[in-house]
């Protein structure tokens, strides 16, 4: 018995024990009641606990402790259940039978890669947008945080079975795209790059390629030339920007393009539907949003008095356009100095007629910094004073960085050591989940060489299961579900890395503790061997699972 499928009893006996007239409660309280189960931290407690009578006692109008006691014997009947006992106010605690306990080991393997998968976001259609960054130069060190959260957190919400669609937003319009044409232009003449241009060897490599694709490019006149260096820097950035990510395992389901904003006319209509609902007003020749309507600490400006538009305006349309495409929410994961703009896009948000705390949600992200030799690295050969997402690769690996990234919350700052995490140790968190999961294979194959296997499901006899590290493994391969639910439901994907730890730290135990093979004189009955053989492959299933969510791979050797 899963936790969910002992939810769903618990609710079933609050119901029958409603329908039979023993416990008054109205009916939107039964439609909409919600179930939690969990592991008690002292054993001696049962399998599962459930708080839910605390929960009712004041809309049945009874003392928890009765309202406890009416469900206990009830759920004491249900096939599986061993034993439920009701304990301090109103705690109800549940044993089950071993046979239903140990059956969670079949459940998994044959479900296989869908275990942990579950309808919690069934219909919701999520725009998820990250890294974002100027494509002006290689992704830095902060933008390669949110190319880990951001991927991983795409992976567990479709894993509870919402529409994600993963989006880099190409800010390929602005002064900030004429600075970097201008620095492309400056290196292909050999002449320094203006003061507020882009520095690096990736200038230069670009610059390079760019004279190389267009030979008489050098001679034209300055604007074609610099028509050219934009247009064709900003192909050749994009591109790089789009093999980094896919290198580092991030998909990108759209690239989408500022600048297509403008071109399409859309930034204009955006303006438009926002006068229209009487949100934009015109003062000293300048074009405003009034968003202090909407908490904002001042209006913004839309439209400069010499017609330029601000970026501001562009973020207006965009939202706009992930609206008009049917997403609810739109989350923007955003870097730690964008928290002054979390005000403003609510109010772009409110301004359209959104609901800014049902269809947005911005993360923002901390810094992060490297140490090498115990000393921070702030330095990139290639992109001069920023350290790139390639330089990460190369230090660390993907697998490394992408779970040293992912298994700290967002809402922290993050150190990643380099020497730590290319060290083959248990200190070093990636190798100790991918260990004890190459740990598992390793099993799996000297069980071969030994000519056991763990048979066919009939042969599988869960009531073996009854050792208490046994217990404690299945009932961590149980939560799950539960929290893969949870990362997506609180944006947090380090709760997956920290429930990885926390099987795997069972994992040893159990494995050091219970004998799986027989060795030596040591005997095991083969059915016993077989049911441990089960567990272990339902662990591994569900360690292969849960780095799949993080974007990393689970090996078979180490």
């Amino acid at each position: 018995m899963t936790p969910a499928e002992l939810s769903a009893t618990v609710l079933a006996a609050i119901r029958s024990t409603a329908d039979a007239g023993e416990l008054a409660l109205p009916a939107d309280v039964l439609a909409s009641l919600e179930v939690t189960v969990e592991r008690p931290k002292n054993r001696d407690h049962g399998d599962y606990a459930t708080n839910v009578a605390l929960q009712l006692a004041k809309r049945a109008g009874r003392p928890p402790r009765e309202v406890a006691e009416l469900l206990a014997p009830r759920l004491a009947e249900v096939a599986g259940i061993k034993s439920a006992e009701v304990a301090g106010p109103g705690f109800i605690n549940v044993t089950l039978d071993a046979a239903v306990q140990g059956e969670l080991a079949r459940t998994i393997v044959t479900a296989g890669d869908s275990y942990g998968r579950t309808g919690t976001f069934a219909g919701q259609k999520i725009n998820l947008e990250f890294i974002s960054a100027n494509p002006t130069g290689p992704i830095h060190i902060g933008g390669v945080r949110w190319a880990a959260v951001g991927d991983s957190l795409a992976r567990i919400l479709r894993a509870g079975g919402a529409e994600v669609v993963s989006e880099y937003y190409i800010n390929d319009a602005g002064t900030q795209i004429d600075k970097f044409a201008a620095s492309l232009h400056a290196a292909a003449h050999g002449r320094p790059v203006p003061e507020d241009g882009y520095v690096g060897e990736y200038i230069l490599d670009i610059a390079a390629e760019i004279v190389a694709a267009n030979p008489g490019v050098k001679e034209l006149p300055e604007q074609e030339q610099l028509r050219v260096f934009r247009e064709e820097g900003l192909r050749l950035m994009t591109a790089q920007i789009q093999k980094s990510t896919e290198d580092f395992g991030t998909h990108f389901d759209v690239w989408f393009s500022e600048k297509s904003l403008h071109d399409s006319g859309a930034v204009e209509k955006a303006l438009d539907r926002l006068r229209e609902q009487g949100h934009v007003f015109d003062k000293d020749g300048a074009v405003w949003l009034r968003t202090t309507d909407f908490g904002d600490d001042r209006d913004r400006v839309l439209v400069r008095s010499n017609g330029e538009k601000t970026y501001f305006a562009s973020d207006a349309a965009y939202f706009l356009n992930k609206r008009d495409r049917g997403f609810s929410p739109a989350i923007y994961l955003l870097g730690a100095d964008h928290h002054g703009y979390v005000g403003r896009l609510k109010a772009v948000v409110a301004c359209a007629g959104a609901d800014p705390e049902k269809d947005l949600e911005v993360l923002i992200g901390q810094f992060v910094k490297m140490l090498k030799d115990g000393e921070e690295v702030r330095m990139s050969k290639r992109a001069g004073n920023i350290i790139t997402i390639d330089d990460v690769v190369e230090w660390i690996g993907v697998d490394a960085a992408r779970y040293a990234l992912v298994r700290q919350s967002t809402n922290s700052n993050i150190t990643l050591d380099i020497d730590l995490l290319t060290r083959q140790s248990t200190d070093n968190p990636v190798y100790y989940i991918q260990y004890a999961h190459a740990r598992m294979c390793s099993l799996k194959r000297n069980a071969a060489e030994m000519g056991i296997d763990k048979g066919a499901a009939a042969d599988f006899d869960p009531a073996l299961l009854t050792h208490e590290k046994e217990n404690d493994l299945l009932g961590t391969l149980g939560e799950f579900p539960r929290v893969v639910a949870e990362a997506g439901q609180f944006r947090e994907a380090n709760r997956v890395a920290m429930y990885l730890e926390k099987l795997a730290g069972v994992y040893h135990r159990f494995y050091e503790e219970c004998r799986i093979l027989p060795k030596g004189d040591l005997e095991l009955p083969v059915e016993l061997t077989r049911a441990r053989l089960w567990l272990a492959e339902a662990t591994q299933t569900v360690m292969a699972n849960g780095l799949g969510l993080l974007g990393v791979s689970a090996p078979e050797r180490m």
